[in-house]
């Protein structure tokens, strides 16, 4: 944990972790600060062995028997703190931690909202998750460690992952009856070690993707919040495991971003996309259906047939608009001036910023001919 431990705050009770875009270091245009609270003084297991208990501390045994893959319910084992029942409901037997009662003792003057699994700030600039911590890895991931062929990410890479555990963030599965007692499974600090060993072209496509997502399918209201970034970070994901590093060059930027494109396209068609460590987790589950669904595959399918261009929507690369619906495309052709607006951008020079150099990429694009 303590690797990407930001130090805004480190003592003996919590450690925080800026999460998010502006903890991988992809702030974007009107992007909020999320923090999580991993705290310490509450211990959370998958045994419940006298060896690994640890009686000056709360302790919680997770369990996955009632819950839908990528969330648990936490059995309170011990504690030497009576007041902990007073955050915790009884089910069947058992005492369990609440999720909703949890986030209320976080409450304050300057944190008065709740939204979803965090404490927001009266602004909504700020969202913090207060969240738990496994320092062992999980059953439910244990296939991650030996799914791939560890072209990437690497072997010591993966293994430095488990090392660091999961987290447990206040937040059930929607619709779920035991919804107040579930806490999702965060692979947070794994994701963010993931994403420190992106290549500056895969780096680079995760940011056009996540343009993609809030300049050009979120600015349509029929469209508005179907999606989210933790998506495109999925897809990124699975992506790169399937491809040999070798793939991801400065060349390769424009087939590679289609290909995330074209992925997320036959995610929604056909309302799956696996959860990367735990791929039985259907993150598309009940989430994108009918007439959203359509109205989505739609606005898709569009966009895709503008190629590379039609990352050029967003106003964080272009001021203006390209190439009205009605205009004629051709997808081989590359525009210089287009081109141009893309590698001024502010947006391309933050994310050169964080590999090579800005000039090596320019080349490479202003020599492609063709983006498929």
């Amino acid at each position: 944990m303590n690797a990407v431990c930001d130090n805004v705050s480190r003592d003996k009770k919590r450690v925080d972790i800026a999460s998010g875009s502006f903890g991988e270091g992809l702030q974007m245009l009107g992007s909020d600060l999320d923090i999580m609270w991993v705290l310490q003084f509450i211990e959370v297991h998958d045994t419940t062995t006298s060896k690994v208990v640890n009686h000056i501390k709360p302790y919680l045994s997770l369990t996955t028997d009632d819950t839908k893959p990528g969330f648990a319910m936490l059995r309170l084992v011990s504690s030497p703190y009576s007041g902990i029942l007073k955050i915790c409901e009884q089910f069947k037997r058992d005492f369990y931690l609440s999720n909703v009662l949890f986030k209320t003792i976080f409450l304050s003057e300057d944190a008065q909202l709740v939204h979803g699994p965090c404490i927001s700030d009266v602004n909504g600039l700020v969202d913090i998750a207060v969240c738990l911590h496994n320092k062992s890895w999980i059953q439910l991931a244990s296939q991650w460690n030996t799914r791939s062929n560890y072209s990437w990410p690497k072997k010591n890479i993966k293994q430095m992952i488990i090392n660091h555990g999961v987290l447990f963030v206040p937040i059930g599965d929607k619709g779920s009856p035991h919804e107040d007692l579930e806490w999702r499974i965060s692979f947070s600090v794994g994701e963010r070690f993931l994403i420190y060993t992106f290549s500056h072209t895969q780096l680079l496509c995760y940011a056009l993707m996540k343009i993609l997502l809030k300049d050009a399918i979120d600015t349509d209201n029929k469209c508005k919040d179907l999606l989210c970034s933790y998506y495109m970070k999925t897809i990124i994901f699975w992506i790169s495991e399937e491809l040999q590093p070798s793939v991801w060059t400065p060349a390769d930027l424009i087939p590679c971003f289609m290909r995330c494109f074209s992925r997320l396209i036959y995610c929604v068609q056909y309302q799956v996309c696996p959860h990367y460590f735990i791929p039985e987790n259907n993150l598309f589950e009940n989430k994108i259906e009918g007439l959203a669904r359509d109205n989505l595959i739609d606005k898709l399918r569009m966009l895709f047939s503008y190629g590379w261009r039609c990352i050029l929507f967003s106003k964080q690369i272009s001021n203006n608009l390209v190439l009205p619906y009605n205009v004629q495309r051709n997808q081989s052709y590359l525009n210089y001036d287009d081109i141009n607006k893309f590698l001024k951008s502010k947006l391309f020079f933050r994310v050169s910023a964080l590999g090579v150099e800005h000039n090596d990429v320019s080349r490479v694009v202003y020599d492609l001919i063709s983006c498929t």
